[in-house]
């Protein structure tokens, strides 16, 4: 007789997969083993059971690559835990490259992998060919080679978690579909299931392809879509053996591994086929698709080409089997904005086996914790918009997304599916004066403007870019003259009610109880004192605040904010992003410009600096923020949409004789770096708290309400840090940063780049990232070193800036260049 469910757990979990037997192995390690896994089918019956099982340590970001390397460790180790083979396996892996681009590419790779602590060592084709003496190398320029990577059997290693999970007391059964969900005051308090009612505290979502229906009956966005994936196995073949690594030829968009003395060669097609758009049925359990030799078979050439073998071997199998794929290619984790207690581990882009261990244990932190236990920025489910889940645009974005998972990933690489959806008002009159836009959660961006005889498209490379003459032409006139950005997209939350100024001051790390009709810069904190956002809070009346937060943000700063607000407050929170369009003026002759389209008087007695203040602009009113996040004079407008384009009008019909034009954000983002600007995402994050990023003007200690991250910030002494952000110069002119690239201090490598740009003016690299020291260093002691950057390989030396370049080091470089 079956087991029935019990009436109660701590926590539910839905997916028996990999990934929700490793979260139930974690929340168990943790001491949390009331804990129930509800499996529609059988253990690994969806996407695991298919999984080709690869097994690579590095990722995007330094947290991500320790989250991996956690769960290599893991698996290395699981059997002797539970007498279960995981089929662990420490082969290494290569990455080849046909191209000197794709070289290049590796090469950086190589330098961001020493930088986390990971072996990595580039090889010639010869020594490549000498690990996989099967592999054709005539075509190749290069390869690198991961020692530490490896692989792993899904169905094993699943089974391995399940039972460390059930030795601790966790609860696992099959044959069970949640039906429904219990919600309660906007909590998820309980599953419906085909078995009867289970109420519990929190809920995991790990139901792979099912996860984004399933979200859907509590509300809850998970943007995710099911694509084909394929491989095959061969029969033995002469020369391959279990040490054998995992060989990947991404020009090629093909891989490989070792499986009973065969090949498992599958790959990523540069053009996806998405699967299961009316929904995923609930009985696809241990199922496969139809072959489709036609998609299949530009993997199959590319295969045949590098491993010619492959012409007159044997094929024991081919399998299509679907796994689900995300808009921007990263796994879904976290606590969903939408329902408390309501978690996400889902959508790992055919990467699961490599990062289920790591994301079981980081999402069961977070379950046992309260909040994200790192910074998981790239993974958050806070990064997403409720668009993000219209199925027509999940469908055409997978078929980019997955295509690229092999595809050359060029710096400002943009996707170009589903656009444009999200527009400016004045959308149309800057493409019709030659703006190249990207895209920000949706938003169409102008990122530059072509110059005259040139098109509005970038060609993407690793060295200087095409577009940088026009980059260079809107800094100088923005340090010069006066130029107009589109920043509509920033995001826009109205804070009102009898009690907006408690909870915005136990959120905000600054002081907000200011005076209406101004405003001030804050951090907004975790409980170990990193950011969570940084936002400018404007004071519009006594019950109401604006608050102005990056574009990618108001999802994730809206569930923050109403996450903490307590239910006898009297408080709503409404996005408002799409009321206000916003023009930022800014340059030596903004307040001369500004001064002929409206009768306010802009100076400094009358509008000081921070000051936000109602003004009539042409016919229009709009809302002005005297403030500039490029440096230098400069007004922000909020204005209603509705009379966007007239604003506009009117300040290029007032501007022409001063020499007004408009900016894109690469522009923006260069002046911004130049004046030591910090931005979320890069500088700041989760793990960075306000003195490392040298914010410590954002923060009151003293103030009169205790805010969340004050406890951990009063143990910190700000004078000496093992961690702080750093500016540079780069010495050579001629080099080109682009982000993520090591920094060296005294030859040793110390921290990552976070923001890179060129700067007009000083004719070379501005850029910015955290140094990491094994002691603390005060920062004079940390000005001091041999400074170096790693830019795929080579080293160029850097220069630290005691402080920004703007204005002391601008502005004497424009007085000599007159």
């Amino acid at each position: 007789m079956a087991t029935p469910l019990p009436s109660h757990a701590q926590v539910v979990i839905a997916g028996g997969g990999i990934a929700g037997c490793s979260a139930a192995y974690h929340l168990t390690q943790l001491g949390c083993t009331d804990v129930v896994v509800l499996e529609q089918g059988q253990l690994t019956c969806g996407t695991t059971w298919h999984a080709a099982g690869l097994v690579g340590q590095l990722r995007a970001n330094r947290s991500m690559t320790k989250m991996s390397r956690y769960g290599i460790d893991l698996y290395a180790s699981l059997e002797a835990e539970t007498g279960l083979a995981t089929g662990w396996k420490q082969c290494g892996s290569i990455t080849v490259a046909r191209t000197p681009e794709r070289m290049t590419l590796l090469r950086r790779t190589i330098a961001t992998a020493r930088s986390f602590g990971i072996e990595a060592e580039f090889i010639t084709p010869a020594e490549a060919l000498e690990l996989w003496p099967l592999m054709r190398i005539d075509d190749l320029v290069g390869a690198v080679w991961l020692p530490g990577d490896g692989k792993a059997n899904p169905t094993d290693l699943t089974q391995s978690l399940a039972k460390g999970a059930r030795n601790r007391g966790a609860k696992i059964f099959e044959g069970v579909q949640i039906t429904g969900t219990i919600i309660e005051n906007g909590r998820i308090v309980g599953v419906e299931t085909s078995q009867g009612t289970v109420r519990c505290e929190s809920f995991l979502n790990c139901a792979g392809q099912w996860a984004r229906e399933l979200g859907k009956m509590s509300g809850v966005n998970i943007p995710l879509h099911s694509a084909e994936h394929f491989y095959l196995v061969t029969k033995e073949i002469e020369g391959v053996h279990r040490d054998l690594p995992v060989l990947r030829d991404p020009d090629g968009y093909i891989y490989y591994k070792e499986e009973v003395g065969g090949l498992v060669m599958g790959g990523f097609e540069p053009v996806a086929k998405p699967w299961g758009m009316d929904g995923i049925p609930p009985k696809f359990e241990f199922q496969l698709l139809p072959d489709d030799m036609d998609q299949f078979q530009i993997l199959l050439d590319e295969a045949v080409h590098r491993t010619p073998a492959l012409e007159t071997t044997e094929i024991k199998l081919f399998l299509n089997g679907p796994e689900s794929f995300t808009p921007d290619g990263n796994f879904i984790l976290g606590e969903a904005p939408e329902v408390r207690g309501y978690f996400v581990a889902a959508g790992f882009n055919s990467a699961g086996i490599a990062n289920a261990g790591g994301a079981g244990k980081l999402i069961a932190e977070w379950i046992v914790g309260g909040a994200a236990p790192a910074d998981l920025l790239d993974v958050d489910i806070r990064r997403f918009a409720p668009f993000n889940s219209n199925k027509r645009w999940l469908k055409d974005r997978t078929v980019e997304a997955l295509g690229l998972h092999y595809a050359m990933r060029w710096p400002r690489h943009e996707l170009e599916s589903g656009r444009p959806l999200r527009r400016s008002p004045l959308y149309d009159r800057l493409k019709a004066k030659g703006a190249a836009f990207g895209s920000k959660l949706g938003w169409e961006r102008a990122s530059w403007f072509a110059l005259p005889g040139h098109e509005a498209h970038a060609r993407y490379g690793f060295g200087r870019p095409d577009w940088l003459d026009a980059c260079i032409e809107e800094q100088m006139a923005v340090r010069r003259d006066v130029v107009v950005f589109d920043q509509t997209s920033f995001g826009k939350l109205m804070v009102q009610g009898r009690d907006a100024e408690l909870l915005l001051q136990r959120l905000c790390a600054n002081d907000v109880a200011i005076r209406p009709a101004s405003m001030v810069y804050t951090a907004l904190l975790n409980e170990r004192g990193g950011f969570e956002s940084d936002l400018t809070v404007m004071r519009l009346a006594a019950d109401c605040f604006l608050i102005i937060t990056g574009s990618a943000q108001p999802c994730r700063d809206i569930g923050h904010i109403r996450r903490h607000l307590h239910a006898h407050e009297h408080v709503t929170v409404t996005d408002v992003t799409s009321s206000y369009c916003t023009l930022t003026v800014t340059g030596p002759k903004a307040q001369q410009l500004l001064s002929r389209v409206t009768p306010q008087d802009l100076g400094k007695e009358a509008f000081p600096q921070s000051a936000v203040i109602e003004i009539d602009v042409g016919y229009a009113r709009a809302l002005a923020a005297k403030v500039s996040y490029v440096g230098g004079p400069g007004w922000e407008l909020y204005i209603p949409t509705e009379m966007a384009v007239h604003v506009y009008d009117t300040l290029f019909d007032a501007g022409t004789d001063l020499g007004l034009r408009d900016g894109g954000y690469y522009t923006i983002d260069a002046l911004r770096i130049e004046a030591g600007r910090r931005a979320f995402g890069l500088e700041l994050g989760p793990d960075e708290n306000p003195f490392e990023a040298g914010l410590e003007f954002a923060v009151q200690l003293d103030k009169p309400v205790a805010f969340i991250g004050q406890a951990a910030l009063a143990k910190i002494t700000p004078e000496r840090l093992s961690k702080r952000l750093m500016m540079f110069t780069l010495d050579d002119p001629q080099a080109f940063a682009w982000g993520g690239e090591p920094i060296l201090r005294n030859g040793k490598a110390v921290g990552e780049l976070t923001s890179t740009a060129y700067s007009a003016v000083l004719e070379r690299m501005v850029v910015m990232g955290y140094a990491r020291s094994a002691e603390p260093l005060t920062r004079e002691e940390a000005m001091h070193g041999e400074y170096e950057i790693d830019i795929a390989g080579q080293r160029f030396a850097a220069t630290p800036q005691s402080r920004p370049p703007y204005p002391s080091l601008i502005k004497a470089a424009l007085e000599r260049r007159g």
